[in-house]
């Protein structure tokens, strides 16, 4: 070999392109022990981690052939040259793609960023490749000499580079700053190792110096790590899972376990129940997938096709959930399923399950029946026409119906009062009672502006009465303690009575009893203010559920409702009776009124009369009637 030639070459090692393979072949490998979302960013960075792949292989071989440079191997050494400065400016595009993709850039935009990088690309590998073809580039001399000619790689390097510094800087203000601050430090250190390879003649860190933005996207974009300690991933994996198989009309299995008990704030999972759990997660099924939904709250999905035994497997871990349960005493519900199509196009298995374990029995098994998924559609169209009406927030919405409950006043003998009830009436389901959409209003936080326009309904058929000369004490209407942490709430309230000219006297508000320590203060503060415009107050609910005395002494209640469990326990016996009676005697002698909710025939308005009752509410008198027929309860005035 010619002596200037071996001189020329020597600053090439194959250690730098290994070292690529190495990591290329790294990042793969982490990618098929994680679960990493199968987006089009996702995509296009496997394809950047192919090419560098590819690009450090073929510089490899490009050297070698090149050291060896034989009269038979000259075409192999200009295909393999020009093939590695193609990969690595295919590189550069699809930096400029991914980009594009993960900042959400217009698609107009996108797509003249793509034109301009492909046809950068294009114009110097055609470039190259005619300098070379007509003698003026790259090539080899009959004599084995090697020249250069112009270094169109690195005029194509820097105007990527140039280019990709302006598509940061124009998405810039589309991304996290830390996240730009980041790639910027990347591409620069990338930049100067590139610029002070080509100072030193030395090729080895070429290929090297594209691989850190990888392991900058890598980290940034693509990490969803395991929770280490349980071998689960999170709730944006389970539902790219779903979407996935589903695209690739794979079928699948899913097994949810909920620990009711560790769903509460401040309470983890003991390192006994982490241990079973993540056994489950790695030798239940093949090639499974464990997701975290809730603190105590996991699913277990896993493709049919790898599980032909699937009904075996699941069996299996049942059994050996129910031993491990039965040891530890902790409460849980099971649920079982398999890929449900409407399901899976709406993404919608966390909504699904939810719902079959609201109506699950503790230390229950339930498998996903079609009534199951009827239910939770029905749910889900209740849901959303929740949402509509919070958005539009119109207190004359014709879907909410005021209803209401008429109450029998002990002292005037009359039906004077009444409870205020709200109904849906929804174009796909008829009626729908509180009981299905109060619990989705509270947590999804609608039910303020349901409360809004119920007072409104209420208010104004108060009014329309009073007109017509029927006397009425005052309507009752249900308020969540939630509300009263908008802080517009008693605003909110005083300008709808305002608004339809109702005095405050004419309104209660019924509140149920909390146990948190915030929610007390919020509920003192807010009655505190709202009975300075005359507004009565009920304590809801009175003996079911957590009961503090002290707590209901330090607010200024004028009513305490005693709920129908109370009227059921009084008929029992008469321990049960004599400790009914003396509580609300206790409450007559500190000047709370006592109504009592639940009456359903003679004995319990006997009972109830007897056990110092002031009001009685119950079927024994009228079930719930749209607010407009009160009027047959009411007595006129005169």
């Amino acid at each position: 070999m010619d002596y200037a030639l071996q001189v020329s070459f020597d600053n090439y090692t194959p250690a730098g392109d290994v070292a690529v393979i190495a990591l290329c072949l790294v990042v793969v490998f982490l990618l098929l022990s994680s679960f990493v979302n199968r987006t089009r960013s996702f995509l296009i960075f496997m394809n950047i981690v192919a090419s560098l792949l590819i690009a450090a292989l073929v510089n490899i071989l490009y050297h070698s052939l090149l050291l060896t440079n034989s009269a038979g191997l000259h075409v192999q050494i200009y295909v393999s040259r020009v093939l590695y400065q193609a990969l690595l400016l295919d590189v550069f595009f699809l930096f400029a793609l991914y980009t594009t993709e993960v900042s959400g850039l217009e698609h107009a935009k996108a797509r003249i960023v793509a034109i301009a990088a492909s046809t950068l690309m294009l114009a110097v590998i055609g470039i190259d490749i005619f300098l070379t073809a007509t003698g003026t580039g790259f090539r080899i001399a009959d004599d084995g000499t090697v020249m250069r000619g112009p270094n169109v790689y690195m005029v194509g390097y820097v105007l990527f580079v140039v280019l990709m510094v302006m598509l940061l800087r124009r998405v810039e203000r589309l991304l996290y700053k830390r996240v730009m601050q980041g790639f910027y430090a990347v591409v620069a250190l990338s930049v100067a190792v590139q610029v002070i390879s080509a100072l030193r003649n030395q090729s080895t860190l070429t290929t090297m110096s594209f691989v850190f933005p990888v392991i900058a996207m890598l980290y940034v974009f693509h990490s969803n790590p395991y929770n280490v300690t349980l071998g689960s991933v999170d709730i944006h994996a389970m539902e790219d899972m779903v979407r996935s198989l589903s695209e690739r009309k794979k079928g699948f299995v899913f097994l949810s376990l909920l620990l009711p008990e560790y769903e509460e704030e401040g309470k983890d999972l003991p390192e006994s129940v982490r241990a079973v759990i993540r056994s489950y997660s790695e030798t239940a099924f093949r090639g499974g997938i464990l997701f975290q939904i809730g603190k105590g709250h996991m699913v277990m999905m896993a493709p049919k096709y790898r599980n032909p035994d699937w009904k075996r497997r699941i069996s299996e871990c049942l059994d050996g959930f129910g031993k491990e349960f039965r040891r530890f005493r902790k409460n849980y519900k099971i649920v079982i399923g398999e890929e449900i199509e409407e399901i899976s196009r709406e993404n919608a298995y966390v909504g699904l399950i939810m719902s079959v374990e609201h109506s699950m029995p503790e230390n229950s098994i339930r498998r996903v029946e079609a009534e199951d998924i009827s239910r939770f559609k029905q749910e889900e169209y209740i849901l959303r026409e929740l949402a509509d009406i919070y958005h539009k927030a119109d207190v004359e919405d014709e879907r909410v119906l005021a209803f209401c409950q008429p109450v029998y006043n002990l002292r005037t003998g009359r039906f004077d009062t009444a409870e205020a009830l709200m109904r849906l009436r929804l174009p796909e389901t008829g009626i729908v009672y509180p009981d299905q959409f109060i619990p989705m209003a509270e947590s999804h936080g609608y039910i303020h502006v349901l409360t809004e326009i119920i007072l409104h309904k209420t208010c104004r058929e108060i009014r329309k009465m009073t007109e017509e000369g029927f006397q009425i004490n005052r309507v009752s209407v249900n308020v969540s303690v939630l509300e009263l942490k908008e802080d517009e709430f008693c605003g909110d309230i005083t300008s709808i009575l305002e608004g339809n000219n109702v005095p405050g006297g004419k309104v209660a508000i019924e509140l149920t009893e909390s146990n948190s320590e915030a929610d007390f203060l919020l509920m003192q503060n807010k009655i505190e203010q709202l009975r300075a415009k005359g507004i009565q107050f009920y304590l809801d609910d009175f003996g079911t559920g957590y009961s503090n005395m002290e707590r209901i002494m330090e607010l200024p209640f004028d009513i305490i409702k005693f709920d129908r469990s109370m009227v059921l326990a009084s008929a029992e016996d008469h321990r049960s009776e004599k400790i009914v009676e003396s509580l609300a005697s206790m409450f007559n002698d500190m000047d709370y009124d006592v109504l009592y909710e639940g009456i359903e025939d003679e004995m319990d308005e006997k009972r109830c009369r007897d056990m110092n009752a002031s009001y009685l509410q119950g079927y024994k008198y009228s079930r719930p009637i749209p607010i407009e027929r009160l009027r047959d309860f009411l007595p006129k005035v005169g």
